[in-house]
């Protein structure tokens, strides 16, 4: 062993350690395996691919196990024992690989960097690589389309697949493994989705669940770890999966020792090398099952940390106390090192690998084609008939997806439920049993199961991946789909290309969920998205009638990057106002529905749709006594903060329009404002935070069963007598 002395300006430039090499060494690497103008190995089973494959997997470890101690942080052990899979997969040809583990991104970037992905980024060498990991506007601590070649987030578990099972949605052709770890596996929702995804389009298989069984999740044994081979088979077989190809390294352990879980890489040469061969056999039997239309597993056993520093949940991650000197960092990477000239063919290898770096062939590196918009709006006469105000969504929605055969509607709870009963009607429910009554058909475009997680796991996977698409839910169980709403805006906002924006649209708000009680009243979902609105990408959009919502979708539909959703009433409603006040109000923010003179003027800006019945009965009331009154609808929230607030200039596609100071006085002057929600106070606070006048909230406290919308807003103190008094109060506290 011998510690690299020159500074050659290649990109070995920083490796640490290197080993001599070995007549075996002499014997596989003479050239390497991927040959030129080849895409991959010639066979799994040949020698020279093998060896070449078993030094890749080590070359993974040392660049992430280096990277992580140079900066005493980082995840090593769950990348570590999965390391000849992603090495198998690089020397098969496959390069559009997705995780749900963030704690796998520094093999990944490990990856990225030797087939050159990097370079993009400035990255040219190891000292480079270490460098910038973890640093900003670098290699973040967990994966993010920022990176060159990375195609999905990953971080939150129990994600990584809505990601590959869109991509294979939209790309029949191509192959989308997906790491999970199987502390992972114990998230509640992998599975179901999966089964979902698989009842629905049972003809598209070509994602590949890579199952890292290491027996560890973070900090202790994983949940699964006292399964045996065959109750893991069986386990993957129940949930629908036709192939379950298994590896597991004890089957090559000659030691003898009683351990579930064992360290290929402690193997003798030659245990190694079979090990390897069966792996890399394996996996190019997953791929063609895959491909071939059979939903298919590869799940590889092999104790967590393998090769590492450390062994078990110990080798998690790498903390202060832990540095390039450490012994046991020190050791572990003179026991993975190579000889400088296998980090060359290795490199040519990657270089290959796909026909070229990943930043440059897989497919979310370059912009997905859509079809043309051509929304047909039609306008509803300001108060005049009363319309379902989320039937004209769907009837948009449903003239996209005729001409777009992959948009997809997604809705838990039922469109139907929801008052869009037309895009079921156009569209038809996805299911393998084919039903008029109930509008389904196996080429359907509505994607119903009943899972939150599901449908906003496929909408905003889809978006992200390319595509358009709609996720319809209750406000009140959007709850159970937003934490992977929220992971794909994030990751939107700082994607380096553009998609379409993330669109959900949530109905049944409070107001109209009376007789259900509070299991059905939950809005504090808007306080999530009050929140996420700083981000800079983020959107709550209130609609109140028929004429609005449809404005409100198209600026959705024609954004970019952006995380849009739409709080809208199912309940029919009359027009506020005209398509040409709600394109204002979308600019703006805010629009004028009514402004009647008076002695002093009263300011009410209100949040939502229903509630604004009791404003109106309010106003009137004031209206009598002679006060003049002003009613604001608040369209788009976002809009009132002010510039400093927001992260809009850290996103991809910057929105830097706020409503500027003049305008903001002259829709929300008066003598007292009066801030008014059935939903939480929190989308408020960009009117109330700049107002100079007296000024007060009202806004939801909590459920409870109702036998009307009238009864529910008496109970939470949101009724027109509450509202005149308030503002009779503030008047009198402003003459003082």
């Amino acid at each position: 062993m011998r510690l690299r002395q020159d500074e050659a300006a290649d990109f070995c430039k920083g490796i640490r350690f290197y080993s001599d090499t070995s007549a075996l060494f002499e014997k596989y690497c003479e050239t390497a395996a991927i040959a030129e103008n080849s895409v991959r190995v010639s066979s799994s089973s040949d020698a020279r691919s093998v060896y070449q494959t078993m030094l890749l997997a080590d070359a993974l470890r040392y660049l992430s196990l280096q990277m992580c101690a140079s900066k005493s942080s980082g995840h090593i052990g769950g990348f570590a024992s999965q390391a000849p899979v992603i090495a198998s997969l690089i020397m098969l040809g496959q390069k559009n690989i997705l995780t749900e583990g963030g704690h796998h991104a520094p093999g990944f970037y490990s990856s990225l960097f030797l087939d050159g992905s990097l370079e993009e980024m400035g990255i040219q060498t190891v000292e480079d690589l270490c460098n910038r990991f973890r640093e900003k506007d670098g290699l973040l601590g967990h994966l993010s389309g920022a990176v060159p070649g990375v195609l999905a987030p990953a971080g939150p578990l129990g994600q990584g697949q809505h990601f590959a099972m869109a991509a294979a949605f939209l790309h029949r052709q191509t192959l989308f493994p997906v790491t999970i770890g199987d502390g992972g596996l114990d998230e509640p929702y992998v599975m179901s989705s999966i089964q979902n995804f698989h009842t629905a389009f049972p003809q598209i298989t070509n994602f590949l669940p890579v199952l890292v069984w290491n027996g560890f999740s973070q900090e202790h044994h994983s949940m699964v770890a006292a399964k045996s081979n065959d109750e893991m088979i069986q386990y993957w077989r129940t949930h629908g999966f036709k192939d379950v190809v298994l590896i597991d390294a004890k089957e090559f352990d000659d030691a003898g020792t009683d351990a579930s879980f064992v360290d290929s890489t402690a193997f003798p040469l030659e245990k190694r090398l079979a090990f390897m061969q069966a792996v890399l056999a394996g996996v190019e039997r997953a791929i063609q099952s895959s491909l071939s239309g059979r939903l298919t597993v590869f799940i590889i056993k092999q104790i967590k940390g393998a090769g590492s520093h450390a062994r078990g949940a110990k080798s998690h991650n790498l903390h202060p106390v832990h540095t390039l000197d450490t012994p046991e960092i020190a050791q572990a990477l003179q026991a993975l090192a190579l000889p400088e000239q296998a980090w060359r063919i290795l490199r040519t290898n990657c270089e290959r690998a796909a026909g070229g770096p990943a930043s440059q062939v897989v497919v979310t590196e370059t912009q997905r084609p859509l079809s043309d918009l051509a929304l047909s709006i039609q306008e509803f006469p300001v108060g005049e008939v009363k319309k379902v105000v989320t039937a004209e969504l769907g009837r948009l929605a449903a003239s996209i997806g005729a001409r777009d055969p992959f948009f997809i509607v997604a809705n838990a709870d039922g469109n139907e439920a929801s008052g869009m009963a037309n895009v079921n009607e156009a569209l038809k429910i996805v299911h393998p049993v084919q039903d008029a009554l109930y509008h389904q058909s196996p080429k359907g475009q509505v994607y119903e199961p009943i899972s939150e997680d599901a449908c906003a796991g496929l909408t905003a996977a889809l978006a992200l991946m390319g595509g358009r698409s709609l996720w319809c839910t209750y406000e009140s169980f959007a709850v159970n789909g937003f934490p992977i709403w929220q992971t794909t805006t994030q990751a939107m906002a700082e994607l380096r290309r553009s998609t379409p924006s993330v669109i959900a649209t949530l109905t049944a708000t409070a107001p109209e969920q009376a007789r259900n009680g509070w299991t059905h009243q939950r809005p504090e979902v808007e306080a999530y998205l009050a929140a996420m609105m700083r981000n800079g990408n983020v959107y709550a959009l209130f609609p109140s009638d028929a004429n609005s919502i449809q404005v409100c979708y198209q600026w959705a539909l024609e954004s970019k990057n952006k995380g849009v959703a739409i709080i809208a009433s199912k309940t029919p409603a009359v027009a506020r106002m005209t398509i040409d006040q709600a394109k204002v109000g979308m600019q703006e923010g805010a629009v004028v529905l009514s402004d009647v003179a008076g002695s002093r003027k009263i300011v009410f800006a209100v949040v939502g749709d229903l509630i604004l019945d009791p404003v109106f009965e309010a106003t009137a009331r004031l209206q009598a006594q002679g006060y003049g009154t002003r009613v604001v609808s608040i369209l788009n929230p976002r809009r009132l903060l002010r510039a400093r607030e927001v992260a809009w200039q850290h996103c991809r596609e910057p929105d830097s329009l706020f409503l500027d100071e003049d305008r903001f006085r002259e829709i929300f002057g008066g003598d007292a404002i009066l801030g008014v929600t059935a939903g939480v106070s929190a989308l408020l606070d960009p009117i109330l935070l700049r107002c100079r006048m007296p000024s007060d909230s009202f806004a939801w406290w909590r459920g409870e069963t109702a036998a009307s919308t009238r009864e529910l807003l008496h109970f939470n103190d949101l009724s027109s007598e509450s509202l005149a008094a308030r503002a009779l109060e503030l008047i009198s506290s402003a003459g003082k």
